[in-house]
């Protein structure tokens, strides 16, 4: 479906120090600095399949994002979707993909979204028939019935966002890029959007690559993340299998009526009041069960859990590992 190999991308920056001087003198010579936005990417996504494209600000993200909805035109490397080269074939490309920037709108601001929508059906030259389903099962799923007679510009980030996303996916298409698609959404807007995707997914197949900051929606709705740096991809793989590289330590919180718990080899104290202790455990030094066999023997336990690494500490790892 998806096979990117070798796409290299430059910016050319103009730089400056501040004041009016230095002002004055970059109109008549400016000073460029080129950045390396991606520098010799290659993977593959396969029909279907949801990806997690994460890294920090600045690594690469959205430049590959816009290679491959075929914005931008890369330097060198060969890119091919669907049979197609994005920025060669981009009136039959745009047709199979749908695109949503957190940051951007699709929508005209001024006007109801169901114009803009119908504004999109001309655009794209949708079949009235397959424009009426789509909108129908969209507006259904996403909840849009109050609101598609709104102007954007009268819309909360999240109502906007859910038309965001249906406009994208007017056209059936079969790739969906997501770049930061639950930015500034509240808790009930970013779980709407989630399973919403997870069931345009499921029903339809839709492939979705994901960039996002937000690592509860790349834990929610991908299994497999690539990891990108300074515009290089520095990992590729399964979310289980790079959770499982990095819990090589539990937390275990206990809850807990009388005396005092003192830790042995292998358990670090984390914290510990109103008869409450939280600790680390070292897995390579102690296994759980001998953990809280050692607890059971000091004080009477009320409750206790055991907790693995959650996803935010996993990718902050990530970033720590391979220094970005």
């Amino acid at each position: 479906m998806i096979k990117v190999e070798h796409i290299s991308k430059t910016f050319k920056v103009s730089r400056r120090n501040a004041g009016f001087s230095e002002a004055f003198k970059a109109l008549f010579h400016r000073q460029y600095e080129c950045i390396n936005a991606l520098d010799d990417i290659s993977f593959t996504i396969k029909e279907g399949e949801m990806v997690g494209y994460i890294g920090p600000n600045g690594a690469g993200k959205s430049s590959t994002i816009k290679v491959l909805s075929g914005i931008l035109t890369p330097e060198q490397g060969s890119c091919t979707i669907n049979g197609r080269v994005p920025w060669k074939e981009r009136t039959a490309h745009v047709k199979d993909i749908g695109v949503v920037f957190g940051q951007r709108s699709q929508l005209w601001w001024d006007v109801p979204v169901i114009d803009s929508f119908e504004l999109l059906r001309d655009i794209y030259r949708i079949p009235t028939q397959t424009y009426n389903n789509n909108l129908d099962e969209l507006v259904t799923l996403l909840n849009l019935e109050q609101i598609i007679r709104t102007p954007a510009r009268q819309l909360s980030l999240g109502q906007r966002m859910r038309c965001e996303i249906a406009a994208s996916l007017l056209h059936s298409p079969k790739i969906l890029f997501l770049d930061e698609p639950t930015i500034g959404l509240d808790a009930v807007s970013k779980i709407a959007v989630r399973d919403f995707i997870l069931e345009r997914n499921r029903n339809h197949k839709t492939t979705v690559i994901l960039t996002t900051h937000d690592m509860q929606d790349i834990e929610t709705l991908t299994k497999r993340i690539i990891l990108i740096g300074k515009g290089k991809i520095l990992m590729d793989g399964h979310l289980e299998d790079i959770r499982k590289q990095f819990s090589s330590n539990k937390r275990l919180t206990v809850e807990y009526s009388g005396g005092f718990i003192t830790a042995c080899e292998g358990m670090l104290h984390i914290s510990e009041s109103n008869q409450f202790a939280v600790f680390d455990i070292d897995m390579n030094l102690l296994r759980v069960s001998d953990a809280i066999a050692h607890i059971t023997r000091q004080v009477d336990v009320k409750d206790i859990s055991v907790d693995g690494p959650s996803i935010d500490e996993v990718v902050a790892k990530l970033y720590h590992q391979y220094q970005i």
